[in-house]
């Protein structure tokens, strides 16, 4: 596939035997160009409020015009798998115009075995046509832009964008609407164990720019995955085969792990501007986006699981970036405070990861994944506690974003500060000193090996208290106000609501 690529024209080979590639015009992903065909067997499940609906005709017509375009063009046909438990898979064709885009969903997802593709039959098929641009006249769209999901033909189309995320986006979407049916639960979050217990599993929630990756690809710990999961009866899964990294100001130093796979043979590098005389890459260049990534096999990361399965999580954390400054880098989370937080969703669209996105922007992202949530949320809010009360895991709310002030005004919590944090939660004490939040009533720790005091009391990191209640306050409003839309999940999870919306 590298060879295929560099002899289309469509990449160049960087050091290590990397290929470079760009994605055009589009270099994030398009959430608004999402559509969900609207049929009867699956209408009454869909979160329409979050997803748009498409015709069956428009759909036919626009799968029509997409193979009429490609006809007597080359592509590119891989026989692939996503995990749906610890030993079953879910097949899926994905057909694609550009040989990169080919490789770069080889990597993302599992590559089946000898036997299984003697007799691979697929439950999903995917066709990509970036130079296809759609009609919204004529496919009942909104642009030219289209990722459009048939799930009773079993079908996605993507055409009118070469960002390569918008494949493995679409396979999440699926398992979102396929595993609750298995009561197993998607999680859009990074997964990790300690190295000498697979039981010790730890979860990390979170917004693309948040610190999934980076959280947990720790040396001292064994990766099960960086991006999507499965968390049965028995335990976490990795759905993928492989990692999409930010690169954005990536540094040996820092993430020796991931800065190695930029020079390992087939990683894919995305929109990274290069020295042309060694092909080395410019990390801190972001003049064509700050969403540069790489793509590349979890075996690629040294210390990466074989198997991708974990025992039942032992620690979920919800990692927040508060462009507001205003929330505490960590807090211990009861249940409902978890699974308030987790429908929440609450985060900063960090610059690049969509299109038009140029500095952090305050969002709430029903858990952790908006985008990628075919089915209403109080569905994937019900398994959160089911799985919570059962396997009974700590739960923290980890802030990798502002402090000493909102965004322009403060500082980020620095990753090394939040790796120090981190490896307290990872200790699992049972007994510490806590304070309680005044605003969010968070159980806050007072004191972290390393850790500046002040760091753990956001307000106090202010140099205007009274700027940082009205930050406090602005934002407390917002989470009651986005809460509102959804239904109870049960009383506990109501009282967290209440108590925020009386304060």
């Amino acid at each position: 596939m590298v060879e295929e690529a560099i002899k289309n024209g469509e990449g160049k080979l960087g050091k290590g035997g990397s290929l470079i590639v760009f994605t055009g015009e589009k270099t994030g992903r398009s959430p608004k160009d999402k559509h969900v065909v609207k049929e009867k067997n699956t209408e009454g499940k869909i979160w329409w409020e979050n997803n748009r609906p498409m015709s069956t005709d428009h759909f036919d017509t626009l799968h029509k015009d997409m193979l009429e375009h490609q006809k007597g063009k080359r592509g590119y046909s891989q026989a692939l798998q996503a995990s749906i438990n610890t030993s079953e898979f879910f097949n899926i064709e994905v057909t694609t115009e550009l040989a990169w885009h080919s490789l770069f969903i080889r990597h993302l997802l599992k590559v089946p075995s000898e036997e299984k593709l003697s007799i691979f039959e697929p439950d999903f098929k995917i066709l990509n046509y970036p130079s296809f641009f759609s009609d919204p006249d004529r496919h009942g769209c909104v642009s030219s832009t289209t990722i459009a999901i048939n799930f009773e033909k079993k079908l996605v189309l993507i055409c009118g964008t070469g960002y390569a995320g918008e494949n493995k986006k679409s396979v999440f979407t699926l398992l979102n609407f396929l595993l609750p049916e298995r009561s197993t639960m998607p999680m859009h979050c990074s997964a990790n164990h300690a190295i000498s217990n697979q039981d010790d599993v730890a979860l990390f929630f979170g917004l693309s720019g948040t610190g999934k990756t980076t959280l947990s690809a720790d040396p001292d710990r064994v990766l099960i995955g960086d991006d999507e999961h499965g968390w049965s009866d028995t335990g976490v899964f990795n759905i993928e085969g492989g990692c999409y990294a930010k690169t954005i100001n990536l540094s040996y130093k820092d993430e020796p792990q991931i800065f190695s796979t930029t020079e390992k043979f087939a990683t894919v590098i995305e929109n990274m501007n290069y020295d042309p005389t060694d092909r080395s890459l410019k990390f801190s260049d972001s003049s064509i986006t700050e969403n540069m990534r790489c793509a590349y096999p979890i075996s690629y990361i040294k210390n990466s699981s074989k198997s991708g399965n974990g025992g039942l999580p032992k620690n979920i954390i919800l990692l927040t970036c508060d462009a507001f400054g205003v929330l505490p880098p960590v807090a211990r989370l009861d249940a409902a405070e978890a699974v308030f937080y987790f429908l929440s969703g609450f985060t900063s669209k960090v610059a690049g990861t969509e299109e038009g996105i140029k500095e952090p922007v305050p969002t709430f992202s029903t858990c952790f994944g908006a985008p990628f949530m075919p089915q209403k949320p109080e569905v994937y809010g019900q398994l959160l506690w089911n799985k919570i009360s059962s396997s009974e895991p700590n739960c923290w709310l980890l802030n990798t974003g502002w402090s000493g002030g909102r965004y322009g005004e403060g500082k980020r919590i620095s990753i090394e500060l939040t790796r120090k944090i981190l490896k307290f939660i990872l200790s699992n004490k049972e007994e510490f000193q806590i304070r309680s939040d005044q605003f969010f009533n968070f159980a806050v720790p007072v004191e972290i090996e390393g850790v500046p005091k002040n760091l753990l009391n956001p307000r106090a990191n202010w140099g205007d208290e009274t700027k940082y209640d009205n930050a406090a306050t602005e934002l407390r409003s917002m989470f009651v106000k986005n809460f509102h839309q959804f239904s109870s999940i049960n009383e506990k999870v109501d009282s967290i609501y209440n108590r925020l919306k009386n304060a």
